[in-house]
């Protein structure tokens, strides 16, 4: 062959080739994402676990700023608070989760940072700050990752230092409702190769969403976080992680909307008690309370404080067996100033003022120490750890009685509840009360509720309550997998865990003389008028206020007590791969939620058992995770059925928070997950969740003497439980000339109506089907050094409810902790 006819076919060979590679270049695939979720480093699509993986730039562009925005982005997963936002949020997963405020009852959805469990949610409320990623593992996690995880868990891993090179980021962003957040952090290393350093800080301010008819603001933010890290690689074999954190927040909240008014403003019974005629409430119904977003209550107030350490060791034992420790101390401390009445009157409040000096507060302090060894054998995969906890919460409630207290009282209920009935009271005008004179004195006096006290204004009552709970657990647990051929294995982990908790309650101070007489004084009317005068005892003795160790069955008891369990949880699991791209699971796991005690002054109250159980759940699932048109498209499904016994519920009934087990709840339903890039620099994905989770009919387990207000249930869905949910966000970076890049995203969330209250059939107790939907878009400098990004959240401005409650000693009336409404603004960000 000529020399010039070989050197053209080689050039024409090549050109085939160059085309070839530039094709396959520009063709998009997905990127692989790693996980941990079996606590060890492996691809998404490899675990049989149901994960929904978010990474730092989806969070971002979604406007993720905390875990209560994580429902953006995770259609399974919803979070919402009542009260204090500190002390009082809830978390579920596929439906499920703990229903209450109770600082007694621990999260159904665990949350671990950085490998660290963090007891209650409002621990885990911070700002997400230089985040790596966050796992929402779906489904029991017990086995792996340790103690109550029976809904699922939250996996958040943070940035590590960088041992080789100088980094540092920057952000600030202003927004509505004059916000601001600023972010930065540098890492680098003090040792190349050996020692390296992480500091990151944020901080973030915004004026409230709520508004008051008093001029007070409610669910603002004013926060600050600082981290700091050391990363020492020992030597190729090992390294240790320290991490240390500390934050602060002043902020207020939670005020509520009133959303439905109590009919006894319309019949004129406050102004017949001397009160202005609205009783407190000057904005009430949907439009005023929540499309205006307009409270009635004073200066709410939360602030809290956070500060922990932790340090991770790593080992590599021999070439397949690996060691590691975590240990870490936390203290957090939540503070609460509330106008807790949720009115413009003073009735009660929660403040040091009104409770003689005394604070309101939750501190909670926990050790934990976890220790593990995994390795392989052959085709065995296997982890063999331990793991032990010490808690230990304070709560101190300090309450007291206002000016219009009394005048209140008489309103409610002698011009409102009793007044159909005051003819018939009439015929027991001739008893004798216990501080003189008769029942027909209170009946023709201009305050029943002072004569019925034996002439006492309950006006700067007050009571210093004091709960304590010392829980010590600790488990063993192992965790294999064992490749039965080449495309099927089995996984098998086992979890023994002991759990004992001493709780007690105790009462300091307390002041509250009006109770006391009128005790005495309705005592003798209750076998004759047993619900008039439950009621007026109830009421006088607000339990919050009410003395302890009276021997009134209806009044607060002490009490000092021990509770302990221990139980077996495990998981088995068949996954088959059927291609390289295709795999398939079956699980079955037991899992388990510690009981403890209701830390609430009545909880002892005529002998009652104040503890509650544990929780259990036997759970299946099925899925299928696959990787399709050339890894252009991820579909992962599953499917799952629970049975839970023993579920862990927390009402107020109005008077008083109330802890109990249902004994019967069911979840079952289906998840689709799809990631999709089908043009080079778009990203497309969707989920969707279907849940059905219910009280069954039988949910009281036939049960004649069950407690009403479990027997109430029967029937009702889970709280907080959307059926349907479907989430879709598409991302699309671009070029502009050879200096500039920008890129567009867009998240949306639908979900279906969901019931806001713990019992069903009351008003506005079902929040409408709503959707949300966030932009984003962005230009910046095609290195990454500079963005500037322009955003909206909630952009068409959705009002929802996330609690509706009755409100306190408000007969018929109904309030609605709200969501945030739009908020839009502007960040510049940079990097080096």
């Amino acid at each position: 062959m000529r020399p010039l006819v070989v050197l053209g076919c080689c050039v024409a060979s090549f050109g085939l080739s160059q085309a070839h590679a530039a094709e396959e270049r520009a063709r998009p695939v997905l990127e692989e994402i790693i996980v941990t979720a079996t606590k060890r480093q492996e691809s998404l699509q490899d675990v049989p676990i149901a994960v929904t993986a978010v990474d730092a730039q989806t969070l971002s562009r979604a406007g993720v700023k905390d875990l209560r925005d994580l429902p953006t982005v995770a259609a399974s997963f919803n979070m919402n608070s009542s009260q204090t936002e500190s002390q009082g949020s809830t978390m579920r997963i596929r439906g499920v989760g703990t229903t209450g405020n109770n600082i007694g009852l621990e999260s159904a959805v665990g949350v671990f940072l950085d490998g660290v469990y963090l007891s209650r949610p409002g621990i885990a409320l911070g700002d997400l700050m230089d985040v790596e990623a966050i796992e929402v593992l779906r489904g029991p996690q017990g086995t792996l990752f340790g103690r109550n995880t029976t809904a699922g868990a939250l996996n958040i891993r943070t940035r590590a230092p960088n041992l080789s090179e100088h980094e540092a980021f920057a952000s600030l962003g202003a927004g509505n409702f004059d916000a601001y957040n600023v972010q930065a952090g540098v890492s680098g290393p003090l040792v190349p190769e050996r020692l390296g350093y992480r500091l990151s800080g944020a901080i973030r301010k915004h004026d409230g969403f709520v508004e008051s008819t008093s001029g007070a603001e409610s669910l603002d933010r004013d926060r600050w976080l600082l981290r700091g890290q050391l990363l020492w690689s020992i030597s190729d074999t090992a390294d240790l992680r320290l991490i240390a954190d500390y934050a602060e927040a002043d902020e207020h909240c939670c005020d509520a909307a009133v959303i439905q008014e109590t009919p006894a403003a319309a019949l004129g019974s406050f102004a017949a008690a001397g009160l202005p005629a609205h009783g407190g409430v000057l904005a009430s119904g949907m439009k005023d309370g929540v499309e205006d977003r307009d409270s009635n209550g004073s200066q709410f107030e939360n602030p809290f404080e956070q500060k922990g350490i932790s340090a991770e060791l790593n080992v590599d034992l021999t070439d397949t067996m690996r060691l590691t420790y975590i240990g870490a101390w936390r203290d957090f401390r939540a503070d609460s100033v509330q106008d807790s009445d949720f009115v413009g009157l003073d009735v009660f409040s929660v403040r040091p003022a009104a409770a003689g000096g005394f604070d309101t507060f939750d501190d909670i302090r926990t050790i934990t120490h976890e220790l593990r060894v995994d390795g392989s054998a052959g085709r065995l995969d296997w982890m063999i750890g331990a793991y032990y906890s010490d808690e230990k919460i304070e709560e101190h409630q300090g309450l007291g009685l206002g000016e219009d207290f009394s005048a209140y009282a008489d309103a409610v209920l002698w011009n409102f509840a009793f007044a159909p009935s005051l003819a018939d009271l009439q015929a027991l005008a001739g008893v004798p009360l216990a501080t003189g004179g008769t029942f027909g004195d209170v009946l023709a006096a201009p305050s029943p509720t002072i004569a019925l006290a034996g002439g006492l204004d309950s006006a700067g009552s007050f009571a210093n309550n004091v709960f304590r709970q010392d829980g010590e657990s600790w488990s063993i647990f192992t965790h294999n997998t064992l490749a039965i051929t080449d495309r099927l294995d089995a996984v098998v982990g086992l979890r023994w865990t002991d759990e004992k908790k001493d709780g007690s309650f105790e009462q300091p101070t307390v002041h509250n003389p009006a109770c006391l007489n009128t005790v005495a004084n309705a005592a003798p009317l209750l076998p004759v008028a047993r619900t008039f005068a439950g009621t007026t005892i109830a009421f006088a003795c607000f339990p919050f206020t009410a003395p302890a160790d009276t021997g009134v069955p209806l009044l607060p008891a002490t009490f000092d007590e021990t509770f302990e369990d221990e139980e077996l949880i495990y998981t088995g699991k068949l996954v088959y791969a059927f291609t390289d791209l295709v795999s398939g699971y079956l699980s079955f796991t037991h899992g388990f939620k510690a009981g403890g005690f209701n830390l609430d002054a009545t909880a002892a109250a005529g002998g009652a058992d104040p503890s509650f159980d544990s929780e259990l759940i036997d759970a299946w699932e099925v899925g299928v995770k696959a990787e399709l048109l050339d890894r252009r498209l991820r579909a992962n499904v599953a499917l799952f059925d629970y049975d839970l016994e023993d579920f862990q519920v927390l009402e107020f009934t109005g008077v008083q928070f109330t802890t109990f087990n249902v004994p019967k709840v069911k979840s079952r339903g289906g998840e689709l997950e799809l990631l999709a890039t089908p043009l080079a620099g778009l990203e497309l994905h969707m989920s969707y969740a279907y849940a059905d989770s219910r009280y069954p009919s039988d949910c009281d387990g036939d049960d004649p003497n069950a407690p009403a207000s479990v027997s109430s249930l029967c029937g009702a869905v889970l709280t907080n439980s959307p059926e349907n949910v479907l989430t879709f966000g598409a991302s699309y970076d671009g070029q502009i000339g050879n200096s500039l890049a920008y890129f567009l995203s867009g998240h949306v969330r639908w979900e279906d109506e969901r019931r806001t209250g713990t019992q069903p059939n009351n008003a506005f107790d079902v929040q409408d089907d709503n959707t949300k939907v966030n932009l984003r878009v962005g230009i910046g400098s095609l290195s990454g050094s500079w963005t500037v990004e322009l955003w909206g959240n909630n952009v068409t401005d959705e009002q929802t409810r996330q609690v509706t409650a009755n409100t306190p000693l408000r007969p018929g009336s109904r309030v609605a902790f709200l969501e945030a409404p739009r908020t839009y603004g502007l960040t510049l960000r940079t990097q080096l």
